[in-house]
C-alpha cells in the first residue's frame, strides 16, 4: 500500500455490492454464490433489493400451523423430525455393503454436510458491534459465538473440526478457504442453501437479529443433522464428533471466568425476546430454517438411496463429464454413431449412453478391472488419462460389476422436493437500490454514530476508507519525523519476536511512572471533564478489532489472538466485567448520565467536544476493514494494549482515590494488560504469528512492506490529538509525559475543526 500526501485525496477503488457478485444464473445457483460472497475476505455492502428478497423467503416460511407456533412448540416439532429422519437414514444405510457404505455413503454424505458443519455458528459473527457492546442480550450471544469458534486457541471451530474429517477422508480438495467449497461440484446446490442465505443475512443483522437467533435456536435444537448421526456410529473415532455437535457446550478456555451453560448443558444462555414483533421474528427463523432442514435432508436421504444403485452413480458421472467430453471424440465410433452424439445427449437422459457401453466390447461385467474403459482408455497410455479420478474410476468399476443386476433403461435426475417454490435472492435481476441513507456522513458525530452498526453502504465505506487513509497518511509522516524514537517500534522486526521488546518499553513506563510520582493531582473538576471527554473513545472499547468476529479471522494464527482480546473487552460474556459498562459506573459515580452509546443522542450530546470523536471514528472505521489494513490493524493494536501498562493505569489509580472515584476501570486494565500473560502479549504475538506467516522477502523494513505498515498502526494512535483510556491518567491526571506532549504539539498543527480537501473529518 503507498500512502498519500494530504493533499492528495485518496479515491477509493469502485464500489462494489454483492448484487454484482451474483451472476445471472438459473435460481437454483444463487445460494451456491451467496455463500461464496459472504464468505468472502471482505464482503462488499449488501444491497437492498436482496435484503428484501431474503426477507421475503424467510416469510413464505410462516405459514400458520395447527397449534401456536411458540419457541417451545416448535423445538419439539424440530425435535420429532429429527429422530424421524434420522432414522430414515439408517433405514437406508443398512441396506449397504461395506463398500457401498465406505465408498458411496460416507463420502456423499460428508460432502453434503459441509457447507453448513464447515461455517457452524458463523451466522453469529456480526451479532455484536459498537452499538451494543454493553447490552446484555448482545453480550450473550457473543458468549455463545465465542464458544462457537474456540475462543482462546487457533483452528479450534467448530468448523475446523469438520475440516478435519474432511481432510482425514481425502475429501477436503475445495474446503479451503471455505469459500472455495462452492466451487465442488460434488455438492448439490441444496446443501447450500441454509447457509448461504443465513451467512448473507449475517452480513445484515440491524435488518435480521432475531431471524438468525431463530435459524441459531432451531440449529442447536436439532445439534447433529440427521445424516450426521449416521456418520457419527460409521465414523466414530474419525472426528471430534462433540465440537461438531451444536448441541455440546463448549468451554471457552478463558482463565478466570467460568463457563456460562444453559441448564441442558447445551452452552451459553441464549436471550428471549421481550416483544411481540422480535417473538414473530425468531419463529419466523426458525420454522424457516427447519423448512429447508427438511427438504435438504429429503433431497439428500433420496440420492443416498438411489447411489446405492450403481447405474445411477455411473449415469450422475456421466452426466457431470458429458458437456466437456462432447467437445472430443467426434470420431470415435460407439454403435454406428460418433461417441460425441451419445454425449451431447448425456446431460438429459444417460441410460442410452450406458446401455451402449454396456453391449460394447469395452466393458467386461465378469472382471471389471480387465475391461478396456478401465485399463486402456483411461490408463496412463489410453488416450484418456487423467480424465477421471481415482473415484471416479471406482464408480465405473461398481457399474460394470453389477451389470448382470442393474438396470439400464432409464437414469433420471431428481428435482430436490419443493426446489422450484422456495428460491433464494429474486425471480428476476433488479438494479441495486441507492436508498436514501446512502450517503457521506456531514461530521464526525454522524459518522461516529453510523460506523458503530455492522450495516454498511457503498457511501459509508468510501467515508471509512477515506477517513483512516488520511489518518494512516498523517501517522507515516510523523514516523518519518520521529526517527528512531524509543517511544515506537523497532525499526526493523526483530527475529526473536517482539516479547524482549515489549519488556523494555514496560520498565521504561515504570520508570516515568516513578519519575513522576510527586506530580500535583488534578482537580476534581479537570478529572471529571477529562473522563467525560473520553467518553466516546472509551465506550467503543475494542473497536478497532471488531473484523476479528469474523469466523475466518477469529480462528487464524494471528487473529485468535485479537478475538481473545476483543472478548475480554467485553466482558467475555459477562456484564460485570464488561469494560464499557465498567466506564458507565465510573460516569455515574461523577454524576454524568450520557446516552445509550449507538444512539443519536449520545453523538449529539453537548457534553462532548467535536475533537472527541476524531480518534474514535479512525478506530471504527479501521476496525470494519480487517483484511485491506490487518498489519496497521496489529501494530495499533500493540500501541494500545502497552499504553497504560506500568505507569499511566497506577496514575490513574491514584487521580481516582484521591477523589473518592472507583478505580475498578484502570485497575482491570493494569491486569489483563500485562506483558506476561496478557493483551500486550497477545498483541505482541499477533504481530509475531503474521510476520513468521510471510515469506522472509517480505519481513523486511523496506516501505510500504509489512513491517512499515505495522509501525506506522502502531504510531498512529498518538498521530491526532486523542487518546485512550491510559489517558484517563495522562489527561485526566495532568500527567506531562511525552505522548501527551506529541498529542499537544499535533493539536496546534491541526486544530479540530479542520476539514481535508475531501470533506473527511480528520
Amino acid at each position: 500500500m503507498s500512502f498519500r500526501r494530504r493533499k492528495e485525496r485518496f479515491v477509493p477503488p469502485p464500489m462494489t455490492t454483492v448484487d454484482h457478485l451474483l451472476p445471472s444464473l438459473d435460481a437454483a445457483c444463487r445460494p451456491r454464490d451467496m455463500y461464496r460472497v459472504a464468505l468472502g475476505a471482505q464482503c462488499p455492502p449488501t444491497p437492498r433489493p436482496l435484503v428484501e428478497a431474503l426477507n421475503a423467503e424467510l416469510l413464505e416460511a410462516t405459514a400458520p400451523e395447527v397449534e401456536p407456533a411458540t419457541p417451545q412448540w416448535l423445538r419439539h416439532r424440530a425435535l420429532a423430525w429429527a429422530d424421524a429422519a434420522t432414522e430414515g437414514h439408517r433405514r437406508v444405510w443398512g441396506q449397504a455393503t461395506h463398500s457401498q457404505l465406505h465408498q458411496v455413503l460416507v463420502p456423499r454424505a460428508v460432502l453434503a454436510f459441509a457447507p453448513l458443519a464447515l461455517t457452524s455458528g458463523a451466522w453469529l459473527q456480526r451479532m455484536t458491534s459498537p452499538a451494543n457492546a454493553d447490552d446484555p442480550v448482545a453480550l450473550a450471544v457473543l458468549a455463545r459465538y465465542a464458544s462457537d469458534l474456540g475462543a482462546g486457541r487457533p483452528h479450534a471451530s467448530r468448523g475446523h473440526a469438520y475440516l478435519a474429517l474432511l481432510r482425514r477422508l481425502g475429501i477436503a480438495d475445495h474446503a479451503a478457504p471455505t469459500a472455495f467449497l462452492a466451487n465442488d461440484r460434488r455438492i448439490d446446490h441444496l446443501a447450500f442453501h441454509l447457509p448461504g442465505t443465513v451467512l448473507m443475512m449475517s452480513r445484515c443483522p440491524d435488518d435480521f437479529w432475531w431471524q438468525i437467533l431463530g435459524v441459531d435456536l432451531c440449529l442447536r435444537t436439532v445439534g447433529l443433522v440427521p445424516v450426521a448421526h449416521v456418520l457419527r456410529l460409521a465414523l466414530p473415532d474419525a472426528a471430534d464428533w462433540d465440537a461438531i455437535d451444536l448441541r455440546e457446550n463448549r468451554p471457552l478456555l478463558t482463565p478466570a471466568v467460568p463457563d456460562p451453560v444453559m441448564p441442558d448443558g447445551t452452552g451459553p444462555p441464549m436471550p428471549r425476546p421481550d416483544t411481540e414483533h422480535d417473538q414473530k421474528a425468531l419463529v419466523q427463523g426458525f420454522q424457516w430454517t427447519l423448512d429447508v432442514l427438511q427438504r435438504w435432508d429429503e433431497s439428500l436421504a433420496q440420492d443416498l438411496r438411489l447411489r446405492l444403485d450403481a447405474s445411477y452413480e455411473m449415469g450422475e458421472l456421466l452426466r457431470d463429464k458429458a458437456r466437456q467430453a462432447a467437445v472430443y471424440h467426434q470420431n470415435h465410433q460407439l454403435a454406428g454413431r460418433p461417441l460425441s452424439r451419445w454425449l451431447e445427449e448425456c446431460h438429459n437422459d444417460p441410460a442410452p449412453l450406458m446401455a451402449a457401453l454396456a453391449a460394447g466390447r469395452l466393458v467386461r461385467p465378469d472382471d471389471p478391472e480387465s475391461s478396456p474403459l478401465i485399463n486402456a482408455l483411461i490408463s496412463p497410455q489410453g488416450p484418456m488419462f487423467r480424465i477421471f479420478t481415482r473415484q471416479d474410476v471406482a464408480v465405473i468399476q461398481r457399474w460394470i460389476a453389477s451389470l448382470p443386476h442393474s438396470t439400464v433403461s432409464r437414469v433420471p435426475r431428481p428435482a430436490p422436493p419443493g426446489d422450484e417454490d422456495h428460491r433464494p435472492g429474486p425471480g428476476r435481476r433488479t438494479a441495486p437500490d441507492q436508498a436514501p441513507a446512502d450517503r457521506r456522513p456531514t461530521g464526525l458525530r454522524e459518522a461516529y454514530h453510523l460506523l458503530q452498526r455492522r450495516t454498511e453502504t457503498p457511501a459509508l465505506r468510501e467515508y471509512a476508507l477515506d477517513y483512516v487513509h488520511q489518518w494512516l497518511n498523517g501517522a507515516r509522516r510523523q514516523l518519518r519525523r520521529d526517527g528512531q524514537s524509543p517511544h515506537q517500534l523497532p525499526r526493523t522486526w526483530p527475529a526473536q519476536g517482539l516479547r524482549a521488546w515489549l519488556a523494555g518499553q514496560h520498565e521504561r513506563h515504570a520508570r516515568q511512572f516513578h519519575s513522576g510520582d510527586r506530580e500535583a493531582l488534578p482537580s476534581r473538576e479537570a478529572l471529571i471533564d477529562s473522563t467525560v471527554q473520553l467518553a466516546p473513545l472509551t465506550l467503543i472499547d475494542g473497536s478497532w478489532l471488531q473484523g476479528f468476529t469474523d469466523y475466518a479471522h477469529g480462528s487464524s494464527d494471528a487473529g485468535h489472538f485479537l478475538f481473545q482480546i476483543y472478548w475480554d473487552e467485553l466482558g467475555n460474556g459477562r456484564p460485570d466485567l464488561n469494560h464499557p459498562l465498567i466506564f458507565r459506573r465510573l460516569l455515574t459515580e461523577m454524576g454524568v448520565q450520557v446516552p445509550p452509546t449507538g444512539s443519536r443522542d449520545f453523538a449529539r450530546s453537548p457534553l462532548f467536544r467535536d475533537a472527541s470523536f476524531r480518534l474514535p471514528v479512525y478506530w471504527l472505521s479501521i476496525g470494519r476493514h480487517t483484511t485491506s489494513f490487518l498489519p496497521e490493524i496489529l501494530g495499533l493494536n500493540v500501541a494500545m494494549e502497552l499504553s497504560g501498562v506500568g505507569g499511566a493505569y497506577r496514575q490513574s489509580h491514584k487521580a481516582l482515590k484521591a477523589h473518592g472515584f472507583s478505580t475498578r476501570f484502570v485497575d482491570i486494565h493494569n491486569t489483563i494488560d500485562n506483558v506476561a500473560t496478557g493483551h500486550s502479549a497477545w498483541a505482541a504475538d499477533a504481530v509475531d504469528a503474521h510476520m513468521l506467516s510471510l515469506p522472509l522477502s517480505q519481513q523486511g523494513a523496506e516501505p510500504g512492506g509489512t513491517w512499515d505498515r505495522i509501525r506506522i498502526g502502531y504510531r498512529s494512535l498518538t498521530s491526532a490529538p486523542a487518546t485512550r483510556r491510559s489517558h484517563v491518567g495522562d489527561l485526566a491526571s495532568g500527567m506531562v509525559g511525552q505522548l501527551k506532549d506529541r498529542c499537544g504539539r499535533h493539536r496546534r498543527r491541526h486544530p479540530p475543526t479542520a476539514r481535508d480537501r475531501s470533506g473527511t473529518d480528520v
